[in-house]
């Protein structure tokens, strides 16, 4: 026997065709290749919407505020199926939940692009968030389930590409296909990497026997719980900054519902002797300094996101296209780097990798720390193309560390649950990052406001000038005097706004700089070589 064939448990079938040696088929790369294609496409849609939202929202006459739910359906959809994976895969098989829930997802995207007013468009977000984020996790299930040891440092690169060109690709397809082709295209375009994947998975992976009593005997209570709470939970931080957090009723009460889903899933997964997700991962001190990582990564991938495309609309007023021309810089250079990372993985402690991961991501963001309101494509590209360098780093090794000494039996689990933690660092990212936006705007505009007054020589000479050069244009004086405050006031709060960006990518990069800290309370480890298993050292 090969050091890379993996021990089933009792009575458990190989999920595929059987491995020789160290040789990995045709047929088998197809698979892990469309299971990453899935992967991308789930994280994709995550973020695809958000060039495109003015435009989604004219069209069904909805304003930003109820707009926003057609981001938030989306994500408490996935959130609560990426758990249930693990148990979706043993009743069905890989091949026919893969296949079948691609399926579904197709159908839900051309529904969305079809949609005809916000309460339809936000239903069909939630049913293509519940197909579409199996995808994700299903995919890192698949590299470790199918490939043998030497191979999984390639599998893992490539599924780190997944997560984190996604969302760095997501804003500037989205702006692109919206501005050639209309909104609508978004939803479409997903019929050319499904079909794709559906092709790819059919051929890929042997069927496997339906096991239907798995349904009917699963842990349904913890489920529910789980639902309540992970969904709950995503509601609370996408909806509380717009609704002002605990001021409002609606918070208060899914801030409640969450705290108790998720005590009640915790409780229930403890009292049954097979839960539908194994918690008791939690206990592996790889895996919980890897889920707290991911959670942080999940922050830093969501949240300059976030703030990037925000600031290049708001301050530097590009269109939908040029935000993407900006922000692809993060993506495409990883496509070359994540192939020497993985080699790279084999041979190094991947303390050490991840460590120059994260001080290259979380340095990139301070960079962007430092933006006044001319900054644009010139300045940002040498920032971007840090981030690009450093996110290869951090996405391998963290798998590593995360299925680092799991059970064949737990891998579904540990992929969901890794990947989980991931989403909802985003989601809290993003709540934090909006709310401190808020904040700190405030607070400089108060700050310039104090210097910026009527008895400063200096503010009185700007009003004077401006003033002056309105008239020059024919404007009347008293019209010439108000024009002249509204254009100095305006500064005032586009530079307290350049400010408040600048504090986000702070925090940012605080945040990923600081996660270098319990990076090091795991044990050592490398990517498994053809030499042996791999693990901890």
């Amino acid at each position: 026997m090969t050091s890379s064939t993996q021990t089933l448990p009792p009575g458990a079938k190989p999920l595929g065709p059987p491995m020789v040696g160290e040789h990995v088929s045709a047929r088998t790369w197809m698979a892990v290749a469309a299971g990453m294609l899935g992967a991308f496409m789930a994280v994709l849609d995550i973020q695809i919407t958000n060039s495109s939202l003015k435009d989604i929202l004219g069209t069904l006459s909805a304003t930003q505020e109820e707009g926003s739910w057609i981001s938030t359906a989306y994500l408490v959809a996935e959130i609560i199926i990426i758990p249930m994976t693990a148990l979706m895969a043993r009743v069905f098989g890989m091949r026919a939940y893969m296949m079948g829930t691609t399926a579904l997802f197709l159908v839900f995207s051309t529904l969305c692009g079809s949609a005809w007013n916000l309460p339809s468009m936000i239903g069909f977000r939630m049913l293509q968030g519940f197909t579409g984020g199996a995808l994700i996790p299903m995919a890192m299930t698949l590299v470790m389930a199918k490939l043998p040891a030497s191979k999984r440092a390639t599998g893992m690169a490539i599924f780190g590409l997944t997560a984190t060109l996604a969302p760095s690709m997501g804003p500037t397809l989205g702006g692109y296909l919206s501005e050639l082709y209309g909104w609508p295209s978004i939803f479409y375009i997903n019929w050319v990497p499904g079909l794709l994947l559906i092709g790819g998975i059919s051929y890929g992976l042997d069927r496997e026997k339906v096991k239907l009593d798995q349904l009917f005997n699963a842990d349904w209570l913890g489920i529910a719980f789980m639902a309540l709470g992970l969904g709950s939970l995503t509601v609370f931080l996408e909806e509380g900054n717009s609704k002002d957090w605990f001021d409002s009723a609606f918070i208060v009460t899914f801030a409640a519902l969450a705290i108790v889903g998720l005590l009640g899933w915790v409780v229930t997964s403890t009292m049954r002797a097979q839960p539908f997700v194994n918690l008791g991962l939690y206990g592996q001190r790889n895996f919980v300094a890897a889920t707290a990582l991911s959670a942080c990564m999940g922050m830093g991938l969501y949240g300059s996101s976030f703030l990037l495309p925000l600031y290049l609309g708001q301050i530097a007023g590009y269109s939908p296209m040029q935000i993407g021309e900006v922000i692809m810089w993060a993506g495409l250079p990883q496509l070359f780097i994540m192939p020497f990372v993985a080699k790279l993985s084999i041979k190094v402690d991947n303390r050490i990798l991840c460590t120059f991961g994260l001080l290259l991501f979380g340095g990139s963001c301070l960079m962007n720390a430092y933006m006044d309101a001319s900054t644009g494509y010139d300045q940002l590209l040498i920032s971007q193309i840090v981030r690009a360098a450093g996110q290869p780093f951090v996405m391998l090794t963290l798998s590593n560390f995360a299925m680092n000494g799991i059970a064949p039996k737990d891998t579904p689990s540990a992929s969901s649950l890794i990947n989980m933690t991931r989403n909802l660092g985003g989601s809290i990212g993003i709540a934090l990052l909006a709310t401190a936006l808020s904040a700190r705007e405030h607070f400089h505009s108060q700050r310039l406001g104090e210097a910026v007054n009527s008895f400063s020589s200096a503010t009185q000479l700007r009003l004077d000038l401006l003033t002056q050069s309105f008239i020059a244009k024919g404007i009347d004086a008293s019209t010439a005097s108000d024009m002249a405050l509204k254009a100095v006031d305006s500064i005032v709060r586009r530079e307290a706004y350049v400010m408040a960006y600048n504090d986000g990518f702070f925090l940012v990069g605080a945040v990923l700089i600081g996660c270098i800290f319990v990076l090091w309370f795991s044990d050592k480890v490398k990517a498994p070589s053809s030499g042996g298993g791999g693990g901890a050292h």
